[in-house]
Parts: C-alpha cells; sequence; structure tokens
C-alpha cells in the first residue's frame, strides 16, 4: 500500500499534525473529549454542531446500529453559546468549530463567539433537524450567503456538504463563490428502521442519518465530483475506517479525511490508521490527491 509522509503545511488554513480529523458530532461534546481524541491521534478535531440557541436534541432511540454503520438522529443537540467557555483551554490547538443556524445572520451571530477558533466548518448537511442543516444547504444563495457572512470573521471557513441533493457540484460551487476555504463531503445520508416487531419506526425521529462503511463509496464518488467542480480543497467524510480508505479518498481528490463512526469500534482509530499509513520515506500526499482523475 502506498504510504505518505506527514503534513508540512497547513491543509485548508488550519495547521493539522497529520491528515485525519474527528468529525464533528462524535465525542466532540466536551473540552475533555477533544482533548482526548488530539491524545489519541487525531491530527485534529471538529467540534460537535453549535448553534444560536441551546437545543436539547430529538427523544430517543435517537442511535441504532445497523450493518456496515449506524444510523443517527440525534437533532443537533447543543449548548449554544455556553461552549464558548468549555473549549477555552484548547486555545492554540487545531480545533474547527462547527457551527450551524437557520440563517446566514445566524450563523454570522455563532461564529462571532469563537474568537479562538482555528476555523469554523458550516453545517449545512445535517438531514434530521427542521430548519437547519440540509433543510436550507439544499439551496445554493443560501450556501453562498451563510458562507460570505461566516468569511467576514477572518477565520478559515469549511462547508459541509449534504449527499441528500440532486447534484452536489453546485452546491460546492456556491460555498466556492461565496468565499469558503475547504468542502467537507459528505455528511450522513437520509435513512431509517422499522421495527418488524412493534409495527414502528425504530427511532423516536423516524428517520435519521446513516454513516460507516456503507457510505464510503458514496463519499468517494460525492469527492470525486467536487475535485473537477471547485479549485478548494476537499475534506474526505464518510465511511473511512483503513489507511487505505484515506488513500482512496485522497485519490479522489481529498486533501484530508475526517473519522466519525469507526471510533464507535476503536477509540483508537486515528493511531492504528497512521502506523499503517505514514513512513518517513513516504511520498508527499500532495502527489497522490487527484491523482485517480483521467
Amino acid at each position: 500500500m502506498i504510504q505518505i509522509k506527514l503534513p508540512e503545511e497547513e491543509i485548508a488554513g488550519v495547521p493539522l499534525k497529520n491528515h485525519m480529523l474527528l468529525a464533528a458530532g462524535i465525542l466532540g461534546t466536551t473540552g475533555a473529549s477533544l482533548k482526548r481524541m488530539l491524545a489519541l491521534g487525531a491530527g485534529g478535531v471538529v467540534t460537535k454542531s453549535i448553534g444560536p440557541n441551546p437545543i436539547p436534541g430529538h427523544h430517543g432511540p435517537a442511535l441504532i446500529p445497523v450493518d456496515c454503520g449506524l444510523i443517527n438522529a440525534m437533532g443537533l443537540p447543543n449548548p449554544s453559546k455556553d461552549f464558548v467557555e468549555e473549549i477555552s483551554p484548547l486555545k492554540g490547538e487545531p480545533v474547527v468549530v462547527s457551527i450551524f443556524g437557520g440563517t446566514p445572520a445566524e450563523f454570522g451571530e455563532v461564529a462571532s463567539w469563537f474568537s479562538n477558533a482555528a476555523a469554523f466548518e458550516l453545517n449545512l448537511s445535517c438531514p434530521h433537524a427542521e430548519g437547519y442543516g440540509a433543510a436550507i444547504g439544499v439551496d445554493p444563495r443560501i450556501v453562498q450567503e451563510c458562507t460570505e457572512i461566516v468569511k467576514t470573521y477572518n477565520k478559515p471557513v469549511w462547508v459541509k456538504l449534504t449527499p441528500n441533493v440532486t447534484d452536489i457540484k453546485m452546491i460546492g460551487k456556491a460555498a466556492e463563490k461565496g468565499g469558503a476555504d475547504a468542502l467537507v463531503a459528505i455528511n450522513t445520508v437520509k435513512a431509517m428502521r422499522i421495527s418488524t416487531e412493534l409495527c414502528r419506526p425504530v427511532l423516536g425521529n423516524v428517520f435519521g442519518g446513516l454513516s460507516g462503511k456503507a457510505v464510503f463509496p458514496i463519499a468517494v464518488r460525492s469527492v470525486y465530483d467536487l475535485y473537477e467542480a471547485v479549485g478548494i480543497p476537499i475534506i474526505g467524510c464518510g465511511g473511512i475506517t483503513t489507511a487505505d480508505n484515506v488513500v482512496e479518498m485522497m485519490m479522489a481528490g481529498a486533501s484530508s479525511v475526517e473519522i466519525g463512526s469507526a471510533i464507535y469500534d476503536s477509540v483508537n482509530v486515528f493511531s492504528e490508521i497512521a502506523a499503517d499509513l505514514y513512513a518517513e520515506d513516504g511520498i508527499p500526499a500532495e502527489e497522490i490527491v487527484g491523482c485517480a482523475h483521467v
């Protein structure tokens, strides 16, 4: 398998310790858990998505394991502005703050709270929060406007895209036009399960988002499409569990990756992948980014 070198420069404006970040929504609700994931080998971390008002989230069941993945319907639970103090001890670390809102103005309000963020990741893609996420992230005009207002805070802006659209390239181009420094692809795929014993949906919210190995091919295709449509870095996200998955995602066009559901099976996934992925005599990652395009 191809092995690569550790990054020597910033990726999408963030000085990552390696090419792998903790994805939003996984062990990202406290400063202590984020610090722990950095200590366990994550090259950077993305926080739980933070919005303009505290939200308790959907009632349970909110997370169920399925073949080759997980389906969750958390409903964007978050403490809102109180999270600023929670992550203040992590100043100087590669902490990307995930934010959401129902309007561009709300995105701007939340961004104004986090002066110590290394970057912002705009959650315009959650499939199970009414009025937020994918509910507005399918509109190119709103995506551009949300990106523009957060960009005024002079920090790198990453825009996380939903795969639940007809043409992800159109949404990616809108984010790029708004000044995005990177695109994150993808968020979860809209899904559900039904209990045949209870004759009702399993999730409390009825439907949720599928993540894990099952969505990896969808993520690879999305990154591949975006690489041909935009000129900014892409962070691949969705079903990554091995070093070979990281290499494949890079060949599709990703400059780095985010890992989430794999932590369900092993909290040491970052160090486990790094052991196979990196070598002192490895090649610069830039040499394989997008090499599968012909």
